[in-house]
Formats: structure tokens, C-alpha cells, sequence
């Protein structure tokens, strides 16, 4: 399902969403809280969201979590997701004040999972579009999760997409082939700072 155009969220709304999640993790690290009243109103719908943290001007990643179902409204969303690339990716020391002058903050917003049917695992070389399709793959108590983004930035073909998400699920590379694992795909619209507290701009996956 690709994201319908009742679901997608305009600039405004996305340069919202990442002017919010900036808000809350500075606020956070402050230690204050942030309470918002006048919020789109596309915000109290539930959505699955990421919020990525990236070093400026080296754009390295600096956090990354987010909750890829839809199981909240998407502004408490945001603000969990912030809060947790901020200080709870164990992949990196938490983010310090001082920091968030030089991070610039991205905001995913997902579509809900939906799962890739094949009859054959080959299928989904054909099913899965690079620059479109996140994934989630699932095989017993494993599960990762990677953006559409990542394989874009990485500059993946779709064999070493499915490899890479194995591997984040810490399953072999080839279980995607190997395994009767489950694949999901989503869509997502990703919005990011040109630089820390700069312009908000719709990232485009597809060339």
C-alpha cells in the first residue's frame, strides 16, 4: 500500500514534525517537558514514526529509533521516538545539549506494515522496490527493521537489502532465502533539517 494522499502530511506539517521532535529532545535533556495544544490535526492519527539523529555537517548517524506500528497517535509517537534516538539507542552514548547544535533531526512517517506474499523467496526481488519499500523481517524472536532510506544511502540492489535486514534481525544473510521468514514492507515520508535548526525539506528516495 502505498502512502495515500489523504494519509501524507504537507511541508508545513513536516517541517511540524521535526521542529516538535527537535523541541522535545532539547526540552528533554533540559530536563523540562514540553506541552503542545495547537498541533496539526493529522496528528492524532495513529502512525508508526522514526526519528534519526545525524551529525552536521558529516551527517553521520547519531540515533535512530521509532515505533513502526500504528499503535499510538502520531504526536505522542514523535515525542517517544525523539526522546529514544536521543538517549536510548545502545548503539551511542546519549545525545548532550551541547550536541543538538550540530545534529540535524529527520522524521519518518510510516504507513502500516503489510506483509510481502510470495510462494518462493526469489519473488521478492521482484516485489520489493528500492527508494519506496522499508522492511520488516520476522522468523520466530527475531525481527529487525530497516528504512527505505537506508538502502538509498547505502546504495544497495535488493539482494543486499534482504541480506542487511537478516543480518539486523541477527539472523544469517541468506535467511531470506533459506528460512520461512516474514517480510514486511511499509512506505514512508521523510522529512530532515537542511542543517541544525535550518530549513525542513520532503526527502525524495526515488530518482
Amino acid at each position: 500500500m502505498d502512502m495515500e494522499a489523504v494519509d501524507r502530511l504537507t511541508l508545513e506539517e513536516g517541517t511540524y514534525a521535526v521542529k516538535y521532535a527537535r523541541a522535545v529532545i532539547e526540552n528533554y535533556l533540559k530536563g523540562k517537558n514540553i506541552v503542545v495544544v495547537n498541533y496539526p490535526k493529522k496528528f492524532n492519527k495513529y502512525r508508526g514514526v522514526f526519528v534519526t539523529l545525524h551529525t552536521y555537517p558529516d551527517r553521520e548517524l547519531r540515533g535512530c529509533i521509532g515505533i513502526p506500528e500504528p499503535v499510538m497517535p502520531l504526536i505522542e509517537a514523535l515525542r517517544e521516538a525523539a526522546i529514544s534516538a536521543a538517549v536510548k539507542d545502545p548503539r551511542f552514548p546519549p545525545v548532550t545539549v551541547d550536541e543538538m547544535d550540530n545534529i540535524v533531526v529527520e522524521v519518518s512517517v510510516l504507513t502500516p506494515p503489510k506483509l510481502i506474499e510470495v510462494e518462493e523467496p526469489l519473488e521478492y526481488l521482484d516485489k520489493i522496490k528500492i527508494g519506496r519499500d522499508g522492511l520488516i523481517i520476522e522468523y520466530g524472536a527475531h525481527r529487525g527493521l530497516l528504512l527505505p532510506q537506508v538502502p538509498v544511502e547505502q546504495g544497495w540492489e535488493v539482494a543486499e537489502y534482504l541480506s542487511n535486514l537478516c543480518l539486523k534481525a541477527s539472523l544469517p544473510p541468506d535467511a531470506w532465502l533459506k528460512y520461512p521468514v516474514k517480510i514486511y514492507s511499509f512506505q514512508a515520508q521523510i522529512f530532515e533539517e537542511v542543517s541544525p535548526r535550518g530549513q525542513v525539506v520532503e526527502k525524495s528516495l526515488i530518482k
